[in-house]
């Protein structure tokens, strides 16, 4: 560990190296800021960055002593989300110099932890469709994803050792697949919503985004106060259903290859894996999520489209129009058909440790004017099931390829302990 630059240390490291007495919490921060100073240019992971205010916050931790689960550790924080001493600026000029009076919840709690608040990181306008500036660090003419761009670039390219991110549809999972981290979708409303600008409130997820499961994990205990799954191993490899999902015929070659070597190394390492069909009536489930989001968007975009609509970008002003036309009876019809496929589901994963199933189309795609289709991570949000992408495997351009693995709802802790096996036995796409 002591060849490792410290912002390239797993955020479990750097809290007990800060613990330890090895180094301070500022002197992490600063090899991050000397990080973001050297790539920010080529990455333009960050809309707010402010160095001094960073080593303050840092001088301040450390002058407190050394408490908390997140101890030194920087985090990123999605332009969504509220924090009291940086501007919020939802990803639109319409919020130009915001500033919140106070920290969203999650922000509040990881500072409690110990954490080092570094920025804000871009998010497409709204947390929707239209990207900001972000590049992929793996290769500038390609999508970071999005809508979470900033927040999984910053990790993946070691400015930031967390971040967090919002998922409406698969604006966690689908950034962190991209750009080669593990990006984690909690059980819905795990996370404290304080202090988020909803896209659709159904939907919406805090979700986090890190270089390992262990900081995931470290992560999530202290947003919600449990243990650590340190006393919980995975005591025999786990029964695994192999989920294509309706959506295969959208899969690229290499993501249909990494999720059937997938399974087929997991089988040899003794894991019984067996097809996981969904009933014909989660079809429907794309559409129905589709309603929500419009409806939703259109309510909480009523301001913004009463005041400042010019100000919106066309594709989000055609998400609200379309919003504001459909028919009520359509928007519970949507409710009843997510609620009734999630009522299923514990059912259907009787027998089943976990679900299998592809993170994302393939690699990310050439271009920064779009984000990649959601389609392979917003099925398991709809059902507000608990979800990680693993970055397991390398496309024919170099790129990460990642494997989803989807829990039962409220398993989260369970989902982790698996998702660490498993990624010991897969390895990392580099």
């Amino acid at each position: 560990m002591a060849d490792v630059p410290l912002n390239q240390l797993s955020a479990v490291e750097v809290t007990r190296g800060v613990a330890d007495g090895r180094f301070s919490c500022e002197d992490v921060t600063r090899a991050c800021l000397a990080r973001v100073e050297t790539r920010e240019d080529r990455v333009g992971a960050w809309i707010h960055i402010d160095p001094d205010q960073a080593i303050a916050q840092a001088r301040a931790q450390d002058r407190a002593g050394r408490t908390g689960l997140l101890l030194g550790a920087t985090v990123g924080v999605k332009d969504i989300i509220d924090t009291f001493d940086m501007p919020t600026g939802m990803g639109s000029p319409i919020y130009d110099g915001n500033r919140p009076l106070a920290d969203a919840s999650c922000v509040g709690l990881s500072r409690a932890a110990g954490a080092v608040i570094l920025g804000k990181t871009v998010s497409c306008e709204f947390a929707g469709r239209t990207p900001g500036r972000t590049s992929n660090p793996h290769d500038a003419t390609r999508t970071p994803g999005g809508s979470s761009s900033g927040s999984g670039a910053a990790v993946a390219d070691f400015m930031a050792h967390l971040a967090f991110g919002t998922q409406t549809a698969g604006s966690v999972l689908r950034p962190s697949a991209y750009c080669g981290i593990v990006g984690y979708k909690p059980t819905f409303n795990s996370f404290n919503r304080a202090g988020i600008k909803f896209a659709a409130e159904s939907l919406d997820t805090i979700g986090l985004h890190a270089r390992t499961v262990g900081d995931i994990d470290l992560f999530a205990a202290a947003l919600t106060g449990r243990d650590t799954l340190e006393a919980r191993p995975v005591e025999s490899a786990p029964t695994i259903g192999l989920c294509r999902t309706p959506m295969w015929d959208k899969a690229e070659a290499e993501s249909r290859a990494a999720l059937e070597d997938a399974a087929a190394r997991l089988e040899k390492a003794g894991c019984s894996v067996r097809d996981f069909i969904l009933p014909n009536s989660f079809s429907g489930l794309e559409a129905a999520r589709n309603t929500l989001n419009d409806v939703e968007r259109w309510r909480v975009m009523a301001y913004e489209w009463a005041h400042a609509r010019d100000a919106i970008s066309p594709a989000l002003r055609d998400i609200v129009r379309r919003g504001g036309e459909v028919p009520h009876s359509d928007y519970l019809a949507a409710l009843v058909l997510a609620e009734d496929c999630r009522a299923q589901m514990a059912g259907l994963l009787d027998g089943y440790d976990f679900i299998l199933s592809p993170s994302a189309n393939g690699e990310a795609p050439v271009g920064l004017d779009w984000t990649g289709d959601p389609a392979f991570q917003g099925l398991w949000t709809t059902l507000h099931a608990p979800s990680i992408t693993l970055p397991t495997h390398k496309g024919p351009n170099g790129m990460p390829v990642g494997i989803q693995l989807i829990g039962r709802r409220y398993e989260d802790t369970r989902l982790l302990a698996d998702a660490d096996w498993v990624l010991n036995r897969l390895g990392a796409w580099r």
